[in-house]
């Protein structure tokens, strides 16, 4: 008792969450009723698990997760069937992240126990459980209990009036059996087709009656198979007032893109819950499948033609509130200061330098509704802030603006030789200077799509080209709004704090805006890159602040001429940039699933061999083994092997705490990782492989 409160308290503390006295979920075994006829041929019981508020556990397939398992010790002779699984719902942590496909509150697990024959009258019968499930809310806890329930059989010939069940539980659990999914009927059929790009199953329910198919109902699919993505949504793309459904299920990017079933459950948000096990059919070469842009009630006909007047307003407000965005403000910042110097110049001076600013702006706005329409015209579907998609335009801008970050922190200054070639010349760069500020304020406000903004960018984008241009216009003045008026009236600049000490302290605090901005463009490298490429993205970023570093040491005004240091940080921070640059990861046809104890019991059974690769992120060993297995000189030989033998890859990700890794490492006696398993078939054990890998080391595991 005290070694399992121990391990108890133990898996709490991993999981940063004190169990208290009371678990998050209880347990128990129960029945209809306490007593059955001794010659029943089913005995039904179930699981009840009785959760605390916002604490789920998960269905057959969990999406995320594990399903709830149950291994019985019974008294010889009785036999177990299946969990019974009830229909799931989403489920979701309290900061309304979908976790998975579960239940809350108090949930029943019908299974059916077959009993031996000739059971002797009113002798008790006692049947042993032990149940294990996973809890969460905002971190997941594994829970365990071994459970017990004693029933007794009784005279199948004996009279009773007794009522069919005789408990609160066994109530609730007849209103369970009567709500379990049920076959379809006769009178409905369903149909799978998969898209042309194996990409997409779209799912045809026919003769299910208006009363379910209407968007009130909230039908959703549930897949048995994993082979749709739970996290995507269901686009429902047909809504025919024959009561007719039809769902566009994106397919998981683990599936096998040529399954031949579609096995699930279709739910609604009232009314029964529909079993579906069809095949799955090649939908025609021309089908629009995975491609519709129809919804409930979407119609083309009849569209309101749209008011440009009210559209261009609300394009001018959202380029205006442009210029409070974080992305945007940090380098508006700098125009304030060059206006702040301009204090003392001419008026005509001060009108120039408002204007080229705000021509920067327009030409960069027509360029990207230029860039638009000519994509527009060739096919592409692309929205606002498409550039963001490109990692290398990513990376660039990272690269840019840690630049800009580091001058306004003073690790380095401009050269002065490389701006004082004349007072004229001098005169043209500050004019430029404004001009490609307006660019750079272009560049980095499109991501931000500020309040307002989004609406008539979706317009713009399916207007005429002359209309949508007209768009892009409006959102570049609200954009340079600011800045025009202190052009034209200049004696706003008055008002303007005087030039001062104060400048230096502004100009290294706005750095750190700067700073942020390439923490979120680093953020969005991470949804693009694999672990590798961003930690060299990463390692390059560093590489050139050191550059710049250097720059700024060797170039200071106070410093000896220092050529060789000059020559050295140029020629590190262009190797940064080559190094971090971001390119296509090398074509693999390894797919790396999630490491689950039951998915290696699983391939297990197929007689697969598998590599399992427990890592986290912030081992160093770990990416230097994947590189040097995986993507470094011998992989070939690594990857043709995992080719030819059909090896299964599972990756047990440590990165955040996961106490069911935690215990898989306990298991083999092993605290760290990196740590490698390879299961071959008819081994009984896995071979582990030492922390640090090559791929002979590999090989040699893998050979029979």
């Amino acid at each position: 008792m005290f070694a399992r409160t121990f391990r108890l308290l133990l898996l709490a503390t991993l999981c940063a969450l004190p169990l208290g006295l009371r678990a998050q979920v209880e347990a128990s075994l129960v029945a209809l009723k306490s007593t059955f006829p001794a010659n029943s041929e089913k005995v039904v019981v179930a699981i009840r698990l009785a959760h605390e508020p916002k604490w789920h556990t998960y269905w057959l397939q969990p999406g995320t997760g594990l399903p709830t398992e149950i291994a019985w010790q019974l008294p010889e002779g009785w036999s177990p069937g299946p969990i019974r699984w009830p229909a799931p719902k989403r489920v979701y942590d309290t900061a309304g992240n979908l976790a998975g496909n579960g239940y809350e509150d108090v949930t029943y697990l019908p299974i059916e126990l077959t009993p031996p024959a000739n059971l002797p009258f009113n002798n008790p019968v006692t049947l042993r459980a032990r149940v294990d499930w996973l809890m969460c809310k905002d971190v997941c806890i594994p829970g365990s209990a071994e459970l017990s329930l004693t029933l007794t059989p009784t005279d199948p010939g004996a009279i009773t009036t007794a009522n069919v069940t005789d408990s609160t539980e066994g109530s609730e659990l007849l209103a369970t059996l009567d709500l379990l999914p049920v076959p379809l009927p006769d009178l409905i059929t369903a149909t799978a087709l998969r898209s042309p790009d194996g990409k997409t199953i779209r799912l045809l329910i026919t003769g299910i009656g208006p009363q379910l198919s209407g968007s009130a109902s909230e039908p959703w699919y549930f897949d048995a198979d994993a082979a749709i993505a739970y996290e995507l949504p269901q686009a429902r793309v047909a809504n025919t007032p024959e009561g007719d459904l039809a769902f566009d299920l994106a397919l998981s990017p683990y599936a096998d893109p040529n399954a031949t079933r579609l096995r699930g459950l279709l739910t609604f948000t009232e009314g029964p819950a529909y079993e579906i096990d069809i095949p799955v059919e090649a939908a025609p070469a021309n089908s629009d499948i995975g491609n519709s842009s129809l919804g409930i009630g979407h119609s083309d006909e009849g569209a309101t033609p749209v008011s440009m007047p009210p559209l261009l307003a609300l394009a001018f407000v959202g380029g205006l509130i442009l210029n409070l965005m974080p992305c945007v403000f940090p380098v508006l910042g700098l125009k304030v200061m060059g206006f702040v110097q301009q204090a003392g110049s001419d008026r005509k001076t001060i009108t120039t330098h408002g204007l080229v600013f705000t021509l920067g702006v327009l030409l960069s706005f027509w360029a990207l509704a230029a860039v638009l329409a000519l994509l527009r015209a060739g096919g592409e579907q692309l929205g606002w802030g498409f550039q963001l998609q490109s990692p290398a335009f990513v990376f660039v801008m990272a690269v840019v603006l840690l630049a800009f970050a580091l001058n306004m922190s003073g690790v380095f200054e401009f050269a002065l030789r490389a701006t004082a070639i004349g007072g004229e010349l001098q005169q043209k760069q500050g004019l430029a200077g404004s001009f490609f500020t307006g660019v750079l304020a272009t560049v980095v406000a499109t991501p931000c799509s500020a309040p307002f903004l989004a609406p008539a960018l979706g317009a713009a984008l399916a207007l005429p080209v002359v209309s949508s241009f007209g768009v892009f216009t409006a959102i570049a003045l609200g954009l340079a709004a600011p800045y025009l008026i202190l052009a034209l009236f200049p004696a706003a600049i008055k008002l303007l704090p005087r030039p001062g000490a104060w400048m230096e302290t502004f100009k290294q605090g706005m750095a750190f805006l700067l700073y942020g901005t390439v923490g979120l463009l680093v953020w969005i490298l991470a949804g693009q890159l694999e672990a590798n490429a961003l930690l060299a993205a990463l390692i390059a970023l560093t590489g050139l602040a050191f550059a710049l570093w250097l720059y700024g040491r060797a170039t200071a005004p106070s410093a000896q001429p220092r050529r060789p240091a000059f020559a050295a940080s140029l020629l590190l921070a262009a190797g940064a940039v080559a190094f971090g640059w971001p390119r296509p990861a090398a074509p693999t046809d390894l797919v790396w699933e999630p490491w689950s104890a039951k998915r290696v019991a699983a391939l297990r059974a197929e007689g697969r061999p598998i590599y399992v690769d427990f890592t986290a992120r912030w081992c160093f060993t770990c990416q230097t083994n994947k590189a040097a297995v995986f993507s470094g000189p011998g992989s070939g030989e690594v990857l043709k092997k995992f080719r030819d033998l059909g090896v299964a890859t599972l990756r047990g990700d440590w990165t955040n705490r996961d106490p069911l890794i935690t215990a898989e490492l306990a298991r083999w006696n092993q605290a760290a990782v990196p740590f490698n398993l390879v299961y071959l078939p008819d081994v009984p054990a896995p071979v582990a492989l030492p922390p640090i890998l090559t791929p002979s080391i590999v090989l040699e595991a893998l050979a029979p």
